[in-house]
């Protein structure tokens, strides 16, 4: 069995590249399956998404506890403890990751001697295809390659999960073209396959049952969201273009978060420390005065210049 752990941010389509991965692996003749897991289910939190294949039935279910591929959508995401990006993972494991940084360079974020592989899939995306978010068929098509599934599994299976999500087939055809571009760009990496999962008896959990004040999600503490700086769940930016604001105040009334102040001068102030990047505030002010600005990586916070 091979098991792959996929790890991004609400929005850049992490779950879909796990759908794209299990279809494929399943047009090729294998037994797959592949379930997402979500944290606050908003763009930008962390999420996780897992797929399994093999040419047995696969009795094991729930989250990977030991991958052979770890697929990365966002660097960041590699220096956020509650994240656990490389849980699991030893030498045996393959490491790719969304980055415009070297794999040297990367290595300073990865403890541990993982096999490294690195591509800028996001610039990829906004040189190709124009869009910001739009790589869940592009990060298919690098786990497929790394996996050694063939092309033509990973064509239908990409066609098939875009044309489920109601895109339109122009769309879908510049994704493919993209995502073959990537997927000849990757190696297949050699893997230790089934280091996951054992065959043989299974031990079966009885899950107890815990009371509400412990299984249940609470704020025990009020007043503290200050203290939990989400502005690391970014992937771009909002920048004010100071002299096309007319300072009608729409960034201010639309954004979710309350991270945008007015000054005296009816400008917006973003708290970068507190913005998730949305990106509602660019969408819906008027004049165009907020724009989207990558961020840069490097240093150990990942944080823009």
């Amino acid at each position: 069995m091979v098991a792959v752990r996929f790890h991004g941010r609400g929005g850049q389509g992490a779950k879909t590249a796990s759908r794209i991965l299990g279809t494929a692996a399943f047009m090729s003749g294998y037994v797959a399956q592949d379930c997402p897991i979500y944290g606050a289910e908003r763009r930008g939190a962390p999420v996780a998404a897992f797929t399994r294949f093999g040419r047995e039935p696969i009795r094991e279910r729930g989250a990977i506890a030991h991958p052979d591929v770890i697929v990365v959508a966002d660097a960041t995401l590699l220096d956020d403890v509650a994240a656990r990006v490389l849980e699991g993972a030893d030498d045996r494991t393959v490491l790719f990751v969304n980055t415009s940084l070297s794999t040297e360079a990367l290595r300073a974020h990865v403890p541990i001697p993982l096999q490294v592989t690195a591509r800028d899939v996001t610039g990829i995306a906004l040189q190709q295809l124009g869009q910001r978010e739009a790589i869940s068929a592009l990060l298919g098509a690098v786990a497929a390659r790394l996996v050694g599934l063939d092309w033509e599994s990973l064509r239908s299976a990409i066609g098939r999960e875009l044309e489920d999500l109601g895109l339109p087939e122009p769309v879908i055809q510049r994704n493919l073209t993209v995502a073959k571009q990537c997927y000849e760009t990757v190696e297949p990496a050699p893997l230790h396959k089934g280091q996951g999962w054992t065959a043989g008896t299974t031990s079966i959990h009885s899950p107890a049952y815990e009371p509400p004040t412990k299984g249940t999600a609470r704020i025990s503490a009020a007043g503290n969201s200050v203290l939990r700086e989400t502005g690391g769940w970014r992937t771009f930016r909002p920048v004010l273009i100071a002299d096309k604001c007319n300072g009608c105040w729409l960034c201010f009334a639309y954004c979710p978060d309350g991270v945008i102040a007015m000054n005296r001068d009816d400008r917006p102030v973003v708290d970068y420390a507190h913005c998730k990047g949305c990106q509602i505030c660019i969408h819906e002010c008027p004049t165009h005065a907020l724009v989207a600005e990558r961020e840069q990586e490097g240093g150990v916070a990942w944080t823009a210049k």
